[in-house]
């Protein structure tokens, strides 16, 4: 009995836990649908917005560093696009 209960326990864990996975997963891909530059612009600007809300809400409830830890994570992002927007200005222009 104790060993029934013990792996009914055990595989439920198990689907609880790998359901939670796969949305995880696919939170931490980059924003599709933005192939232009000024696409990327654009998700560059929305990023830094993010940031400025993530790290007054976070202030706002005390928790300054975290707040920061998040502003740094969404400056990151938007330099990030900011930089592919660039790169694919640049390769567009130069292009003969």
């Amino acid at each position: 009995m104790k060993l029934r209960i013990r792996r009914m326990i055990l595989t439920t864990a198990a689907v609880i836990t790998l359901a939670l996975a796969a949305p995880l997963a696919f939170a931490q891909q980059d924003t599709p649908g933005k192939p232009t530059a000024k696409g990327q612009m654009k998700e560059s600007g929305k990023e830094v917005g993010k940031a400025g809300t993530s790290l007054g809400k976070n202030v706002k409830n005390g928790r300054v560093v975290r707040g920061g830890k998040q502003f740094g994570k969404h400056m990151g992002y938007a330099g990030r696009h900011a930089g592919r927007g660039t790169k694919q200005a640049a390769t567009k222009a130069v292009t003969p």
